[in-house]
């Protein structure tokens, strides 16, 4: 095993150990002015803790549909970010919260906080982010940008030959989370022997 594969099966290994649990959010788009439409955060051993649906300002663009499935329609009854934060910070709070891509949902749930004029009150060291954790596991070093590469959840679910398709729904993209987790803890091989 490579030295940078061993240091990141290490540290999955000290993350699943603290017991997190997982968040997962879909959104209507990646920039600025989209907004969250779903969030899941789920227990160390995959079961929900919180699952919800989440109002936006506006409709939900056609594309973003396209990739979660969620329509305004749908939404139309959800409650709005508000309401959802009121339950999902008590869950969140003092624990560890494993995420895939944290910076990006980090950054839609601050966005969301603005909007709402809610406070930020969580320490960012409580979250840990799979992404660059599997990067590293994954070890395909880009000499240009002198870091490792980036995977989806897709894929490194895909390359880890884990049974579970990312869906892009937020509960079955945190149970993706914890397999990937739990995968890179055992320091598991994908079937290329990558």
């Amino acid at each position: 095993m490579n030295p940078a594969r061993r240091r990141a099966q290490g540290q999955a290994l000290r993350i699943l150990q603290s017991r997190p649990v997982y968040l997962d959010t879909e959104t209507t788009g990646l920039g600025q002015e989209a907004e969250i439409v779903e969030i899941a955060v789920l227990d160390f051993e995959g079961e929900a803790l919180f699952e919800s649906l989440v109002r936006p300002r506006g409709p939900i663009p056609p594309d973003a549909t396209g990739v979660h499935g969620i329509t305004t329609a749908m939404v139309a009854g959800a409650p709005d970010w508000r309401s959802v934060w009121l339950e999902v910070e008590p869950i969140l709070a003092g624990r560890p919260v494993a995420i895939y891509n944290a910076e990006f949902d980090l950054r839609m749930m601050r966005l969301a906080h603005r909007r709402a004029s809610l406070a930020w009150t969580l320490p960012a060291d409580q979250f840990t982010c799979l992404m660059e954790l599997y990067a590293e596991y994954r070890g395909d070093w880009n000499p240009i940008r002198r870091s490792y590469r980036w995977h989806s959840l897709e894929a490194a679910g895909r390359q880890c030959a884990l049974p579970l398709a990312n869906s892009h729904r937020a509960a079955q993209d945190a149970q993706l989370a914890r397999m990937l987790l739990e995968h890179m803890a055992r320091g598991s091989l994908d079937p290329a022997g990558g």
